[in-house]
C-alpha cells in the first residue's frame, strides 16, 4: 500500500508520541486542568488587565474632586531691535526676563457630574470582574468539555486495540483450521481484511486522541506538551443529583448566580449613571481659581539724572503772543546694574482669585443630543437584560432536556451493548462449533464494536451535558477566587 506525504508524518507524530507517552510520569486531573487553565491562559490574563484599567480610571474620577495645582517658570533672551525702558529708544540690544508663577483651579459643582461619573466608575470595576469571572465559568466548561473528549478517545482506542487482539487470535486459529481443512480459505482472507481494518481504526483512534490532548494542552497554554496525559476518570454518575432538581428550580437557582445576569444587571446601571452624566451638562458649573505671579529684568535700571552739559536745554514749545521760546533743561540719565534678582522678585508679585461661573446657553445640541443618546443606550441595556433573562430560562430547559435525554440515551446505549454482547458470545459459540462462516460471526461482531463505541459516546456525552447543568444551578467544576 502507497503511503503519502501527510500520513507519513501522522505515523511520525503518532510514534513520536508514543515514545514519550511512556516515559511520562504525571497525569493531570479534571480539577488540575481547570487550575491550570485559570491561572495561565492568555484571554483570562487580558480579562485581568481589563479589571486594573477600571481600578485606574476609578482613581482618574476620585482626582475631580481634587484641586488642581501647577506650577510656571520661563526665562527669555530678546536679542535686536528693542525698546529700552530706561529711556524709551528703540536700540540694538540683548534682554534677559524671568518669570515665576502658580496656579490652582477647583471645581465646586458641575452639574453632580463628577460624583456621578465616580459612582460609574465603581459599577466599571464590578462589571469587569463580573466579565473575568465569566471569562473563567466559560474557560473551565471547555476545560472539561476537552477533558472528557480524551477520556472518551482513550477507552474508544481500548476498545479498538481489543479488538484487533481478538480478530489476531481468531486470525491465527483460523489458519490452523484452514490448514487442517476444516475451514475454506476464504474465510481466512476475510479475516485478514478484517485485521487491516481494525488496524486502520486504531490509526484513526490514535490521531483523534493525539489531537485532543494537543487542544486541551493548547487551552492550558502548556509550552511543554509532548507527554502530556491526564489521568483515567470514567465515572459517569450524577454525583450532586441534579436531575433531581426540576427545571423550573434550577433556572431560578440561576437567576441567582450566573454571571451573565449579574454582568447585564450592572451594564443597565451603568447606562443609567451615563444618562444622570449626561443631563449635568444642562446645568450651570461654579469654579474657583488662584494665580500667583513675579518677574525679574536683567536690564539696567536709571539710577539719577547730570545736566547734560553738551545740549543743556531744549526748545519744547513757544509762548502764544509773543513767540517767546519755552526751553527745558535737559538732563543724562545715569544707569546702574540691575536691582537683585529676588528684591526683584519680592517686589514684583501679584495674586489674583475669584470664581467662575459657566452657564449653558446654546451648544448646537451637542448636550441635548448626548443625553438622547445615553438613554438610546440605556434603553438597549434594558433589552438587553431582558434577553439575558429569556436566554437563561431557555437555556435551562433546553441544559435539562438534553441531560435528560443523554441520561436515556446512555441507559439505553447500555441495555443495547448487554444484549449485543449476548448475542456476540451466542455467535463466538456457534462459529467455533463450525455452525456459523466467518461474515456472520464478523457481522456480529461489528454490531457489539459499535455498540460498545456508543456506550463510550453517550456516557461521556451525558457526563459533559450534567456539567452544564451544574454549573446553571451553581456548581463550579472548581471553586473560582477573584485575585
Amino acid at each position: 500500500m502507497k503511503i503519502n506525504k501527510y500520513n507519513s508524518l501522522v505515523f511520525a507524530i503518532l510514534f513520536g508520541f508514543g515514545l514519550t507517552a511512556q516515559a511520562q510520569t504525571k497525569q493531570w486531573t479534571l480539577e488540575e486542568c481547570v487550575k491550570y487553565a485559570l491561572d495561565n491562559n492568555i484571554t483570562i490574563k487580558l480579562s485581568e488587565l481589563d479589571v486594573k484599567n477600571a481600578d485606574i480610571d476609578k482613581k482618574d474620577a476620585f482626582g475631580n474632586y481634587l484641586p488642581s495645582v501647577n506650577g510656571n517658570a520661563s526665562h527669555s533672551w530678546n536679542i535686536g531691535l528693542n525698546q529700552d525702558v530706561t529711556t524709551g529708544l528703540l536700540r540694538n540690544q540683548t534682554t534677559q526676563y524671568s518669570s515665576v508663577g502658580l496656579s490652582a483651579g477647583v471645581d465646586i459643582y458641575k452639574g453632580l457630574q463628577i460624583q456621578n461619573t465616580y459612582r460609574r466608575t465603581k459599577l466599571s470595576i464590578i462589571a469587569s470582574q463580573y466579565q473575568l469571572l465569566k471569562m473563567q465559568e466559560d474557560i473551565s466548561l471547555n476545560v472539561a468539555n476537552a477533558f472528557l473528549q480524551i477520556l472518551s478517545y482513550k477507552e474508544e482506542l481500548k476498545v479498538k486495540k481489543e479488538q484487533l487482539s481478538i480478530d489476531d487470535k481468531r486470525f491465527k486459529r483460523s489458519e490452523e483450521m484452514v490448514n487442517a481443512g476444516t475451514i475454506p480459505r476464504g474465510d481466512l482472507y476475510d479475516l485478514k481484511a478484517t485485521l487491516a481494518t481494525d488496524q486502520q481504526a486504531i490509526i484513526i483512534a490514535e490521531n483523534n486522541l493525539l489531537i485532543s490532548k494537543l487542544s486541551l494542552a493548547q487551552l492550558l497554554q502548556l509550552k511543554e506538551f509532548a507527554d502530556f496525559d491526564v489521568i483515567d476518570d470514567t465515572n459517569a454518575k450524577d454525583e450532586n443529583n441534579i436531575m433531581a432538581q426540576s427545571p423550573i428550580d434550577i433556572y431560578n437557582k440561576a437567576k441567582e448566580t450566573r454571571t451573565e445576569l449579574k454582568l447585564a444587571q450592572t451594564n443597565l446601571e451603568i447606562a443609567e449613571k451615563n444618562v444622570a452624566i449626561a443631563k449635568g451638562a444642562y446645568q450651570p458649573t461654579l469654579s474657583a481659581f488662584y494665580n500667583f505671579n513675579t518677574r525679574a529684568s536683567y536690564s539696567d535700571i536709571i539710577t539719577g539724572a547730570t545736566p547734560n552739559t553738551a545740549n543743556p536745554t531744549s526748545q519744547i514749545g513757544f509762548v502764544e503772543g509773543t513767540n517767546q521760546a519755552v526751553l527745558q533743561n535737559n538732563f543724562t540719565p545715569v544707569l546702574g546694574g540691575p536691582q537683585p534678582i529676588m528684591d526683584q522678585f519680592s517686589d514684583n508679585k501679584g495674586q489674583s482669585f475669584g470664581f467662575q461661573l459657566t452657564v449653558p446657553i446654546f451648544n448646537g445640541f451637542s448636550v441635548r443630543n448626548n443625553v438622547e443618546r445615553n438613554k438610546v443606550n440605556l434603553e438597549k441595556s434594558k433589552i438587553d437584560l431582558e434577553q439575558k433573562s429569556l436566554d437563561l430560562q431557555r437555556n435551562v430547559y433546553t441544559a435539562f432536556t438534553n441531560a435528560k435525554g443523554a441520561l436515556n440515551t446512555y441507559e439505553s446505549s447500555t441495555v443495547t451493548l448487554e444484549a449485543r454482547q449476548q448475542a456476540y458470545n451466542y455467535a463466538k459459540e456457534k462459529y467455533d462449533v463450525g455452525l456459523m462462516n466467518s461474515f456472520d460471526f464478523t457481522q456480529a461482531q461489528t454490531l457489539l464494536t459499535n455498540a460498545q463505541s456508543d456506550v463510550i459516546r453517550t456516557k461521556y456525552d451525558y457526563m459533559f451535558k450534567i456539567k452544564i447543568l451544574e454549573f446553571y444551578f451553581g456548581i463550579p467544576i472548581v471553586p473560582i477566587i477573584t485575585k
